[in-house]
C-alpha cells in the first residue's frame, strides 16, 4: 500500500495531555498552548474535556478555555463530552466537534467507566442523536487495543467489533489507541488489517502511547498500512498511570520529525511547536518529554 502523502495531526496535548497533572494550571496557560499550537500549523485540537470535574478535576475550566482562545478560520477546537451532559455543556462553548470513547477490553472499561463495553456504547446513543440533531461532528476512540493492564493481550478480533459500533453509531472516524503502550510494529499491521475489514481505513486514526519506545514505529507500520490521521501530544505531555514514571502519548515533534523526513505533508512549523512544547513544560516545571525537540533545543544552545 502506498505511503500517504500528506497526514492529519489531531493535537491532544492540552486535553490528554494534560488531564493527570496534578498541579493547577491556569485558564490562561491552556489558552496560550491552544494558540501556541495552531499558531505552529496544528489544524486540529483537542482543546478540553465536558466531564464531571469531581472525576477529572484539571479538566473543570475547559468552557473558559474555548471562551478564550483566539480560533483561527480552518482549525477545529474539538472536545471529549462522554455523555449527554457534557454534550450539552460542549454545545454551550461554541464546539463543533466532540469525541466518545470506548474500550476494547472488558475489564478496562468496568474499572474506568463502571460498566461494561455494549453499556458504554448504549450512553452514547443519545450522543449521537443530539451531535446529529445540532450539526457537530463526532470522533470516537477505542482504548487498550494493543493490550490492557488488566486482560494482558487484546484480540485484534474484539477492537473491531468495538469500532465498527462506532463507526455504525455515526462516528466519523474511529480512533485506535495503544493506552499502556505495549504494542509492536507487526502487532500494529496487523490490527489495522483486521479492524480494516469492518472499518474503511480512510476512518481510521493511531493514538500511541510511548511507554515501551515503540510509538514512533508504530505510527511509521500504520503508515505502511494507509493510515493518515495520528493523535500525539505536543512535548509528549500526558503520564501513563498503569506504568510508573513512564511516558505516556507520542510527541508530537517527533512524530513531525519522522512525518518531514519521509517527505509527508502536515503544514506544521517545527520551530514553533517546540516553542509551544517549551513554554508549557516551563509552566509545569518539568522537562520536555520529545527526544526532538530535546536535540533541537540543545542545537539551538
Amino acid at each position: 500500500m502506498n505511503v500517504p502523502k500528506k497526514v492529519r495531526l489531531v493535537e491532544v496535548g492540552p486535553r490528554d495531555g494534560l488531564q493527570n497533572e496534578k498541579q493547577p494550571i491556569s485558564v490562561a496557560d491552556k489558552v496560550r498552548l491552544v494558540d501556541d499550537l495552531t499558531a505552529a500549523g496544528l489544524g486540529y485540537v483537542e482543546v478540553g474535556s465536558f466531564v464531571s470535574p469531581k472525576w477529572v478535576p484539571q479538566m473543570a475550566g475547559s468552557a473558559e478555555v474555548f471562551a478564550q482562545i483566539q480560533r483561527k478560520a480552518g482549525v477545529t477546537y474539538a472536545a471529549l463530552a462522554p455523555n449527554l451532559k457534557g454534550f450539552e455543556a460542549a454545545v454551550e462553548s461554541g464546539v463543533k466537534e466532540v469525541a466518545v470513547f470506548a474500550a476494547a477490553s472488558e475489564s478496562f472499561s468496568q474499572k474506568n467507566i463502571n460498566c461494561s463495553i455494549a453499556e458504554s456504547l448504549e450512553r452514547f446513543v443519545p450522543v449521537m442523536e443530539a451531535a446529529k440533531a445540532h450539526g457537530i461532528s463526532v470522533r470516537g476512540y477505542v482504548s487498550c487495543v494493543l493490550g490492557c493492564p488488566y486482560d494482558g493481550d487484546v484480540p485484534a478480533e474484539q477492537v473491531a467489533a468495538v469500532a465498527a459500533e462506532l463507526y455504525a453509531m455515526g462516528c466519523y472516524e474511529v480512533s485506535l489507541g495503544d493506552t499502556i503502550g505495549t504494542g509492536t510494529a507487526g502487532a500494529t499491521r496487523h490490527l489495522i488489517n483486521v479492524v480494516g475489514t469492518r472499518v474503511p481505513r480512510d476512518k481510521l486514526a493511531g493514538h500511541f502511547h510511548d511507554t515501551f519506545g515503540q510509538a514512533v514505529a508504530n505510527i511509521h507500520a500504520s503508515l505502511l498500512e494507509g493510515i493518515a490521521v495520528f493523535d500525539s501530544s505536543v512535548a509528549g505531555l500526558g503520564g501513563c498511570p498503569y506504568a510508573k514514571g513512564a511516558t505516556g502519548n507520542v510527541a508530537t515533534e517527533d512524530v513531525l520529525y519522522l512525518l518531514n523526513g519521509m517527505g509527508i505533508e502536515t503544514g506544521i512549523d517545527m520551530g514553533k511547536l517546540v516553542d509551544a512544547g517549551q513554554r508549557i513544560c516551563a509552566v509545569l516545571g518539568k522537562e520536555n518529554g520529545s527526544r526532538v525537540a530535546r536535540a533541537i533545543l540543545a542545537k539551538r544552545g
